[in-house]
């Protein structure tokens, strides 16, 4: 067989993808106590993420996903590994842990395992909201992109998820980049990563 058509991934992520745990069933009857939802089908990527809860820990999930191969693999281990976890534990798990534990992914496809990591955070957000804590986490695990005016990674989901597509509009919502200039590749990464799953 040509080498074209051998597995780029590892025989973790193909388990996952293959045979991917706590998948929805709409026949299944679960319920759920919060969701979560991010991404945009137009662009082929969506997930769907819903949690049980008690006392503030995750007792079962089930998601959803239209999307890629490492997409989902990537939601799969996810799901597993945040069972037992407590909200906040859970909220501050990272892309890189869950590719970490899929023995890693393809570089052009690192932006696909982010996706339940955001669904998840949505539906934490759900159920915080939905029990009077709103925005409690809002802070925890954000990574400063622009240190000469504290701008963080989640200020520049949040500015995609307000219609910031470009860097123009993105430096117009959050002023991103006016001063040294030393942030703009990195939020340009950031920038076309968001834009690829929020944008519409």
């Amino acid at each position: 067989m040509s080498d074209a058509f051998s597995w780029l991934y590892s025989d973790v992520v193909k388990d996952h993808f293959m045979n991917p745990k706590n998948v929805f069933n709409p026949n299944e009857g679960f319920t759920f106590d919060a969701e979560g939802l991010t991404g945009n089908v137009k662009c082929g990527d969506q997930m769907l993420f819903m949690l049980k809860v008690a006392d503030d820990v995750i007792i079962d999930v089930r998601w959803k996903t239209y999307g890629c191969a490492s997409a989902i693999a990537s939601t799969s281990m996810l799901s597993e590994v945040v069972k037992g976890l407590s909200l906040r534990e859970a909220y501050n798990i990272k892309p890189d842990d869950i590719a970490k534990r899929l023995g890693g992914l393809p570089d052009n496809k690192i932006h696909c395992s982010v996706l339940g990591d955001k669904a998840l955070r949505a539906a934490i957000d759900d159920y915080l909201t939905k029990t009077g804590r709103e925005g409690e986490f809002r802070n925890e695990g954000v990574k400063i992109i622009c240190t000469c005016l504290n701008i963080s990674d989640r200020d520049i989901e949040d500015a995609v998820k307000q219609g910031a597509h470009n860097w123009e509009t993105l430096q117009e919502r959050t002023k991103i980049g006016t001063v040294c200039g030393g942030c703009r590749n990195a939020a340009e990464e950031l920038l076309h990563e968001y834009v690829h799953i929020f944008a519409e």
